[in-house]
């Protein structure tokens, strides 16, 4: 056997391991952006998340001023971390109504007792259908809908500081 030959399996494995560690060195992003950017709200109608509160319904959102909706979940570690930002943007003066995924009402009341209260309304998204309808892959997210019903931005994760500006300028184009 041609001693090149003999090298060669080897030559194959080292190429195989050195792409498989380049790629992860290098891994894809991992944020999927929903689909629903440019498209209206899905339809849908969620009962209150907390006894005595309004629902939210895609109805709420063709009122011709536009609207934050928030994804979260009271045993989210990083919708805790963003509710101060949360109450910020609601003193900014941008409405912004909930959907609360996979919770009881109880954890969502204890949640907002703790952790302060920026919902104009709270719907109950026990079985997780309207935040998958929306394109929404985690919590926390937070959508900027606009006066018709439209959803115009997306932000993936947590609020942080330095996304405060951004929200709004985007809240302000929706306009």
């Amino acid at each position: 056997m041609n001693r090149a030959l003999r090298f060669l399996p080897l030559l194959v494995l080292i190429a195989f391991v050195g792409a498989v560690a380049w790629r992860l060195s290098s891994p894809a992003d991992q944020k999927i952006p929903s689909k629903m950017i440019g498209q209206p709200v899905p339809t849908f109608a969620l009962a209150p998340a907390i006894p005595g509160r309004q629902g939210l319904s895609s109805a709420d959102f063709s009122s011709g001023r536009p609207r934050l909706i928030n994804v979260f979940a009271s045993w989210c570690v990083p919708c805790i971390a963003e509710a101060p930002l949360l109450t910020e943007l609601k003193h900014r003066g941008l409405p912004i109504d909930a959907i609360a995924v996979r919770d009881r009402p109880e954890d969502v009341a204890a949640f907002i007792e703790r952790n302060g209260d920026p919902f104009d309304r709270i719907g109950a998204d026990p079985e997780s259908q309207v935040q998958l309808a929306l394109g929404s892959s985690g919590v926390p997210e937070t959508f900027v809908i606009d006066g018709r019903g439209v959803v115009r931005y997306q932000h993936m994760g947590p609020i942080e500081p330095g996304d405060v500006a951004m929200i709004v300028q985007e809240w302000e184009a929706a306009k």
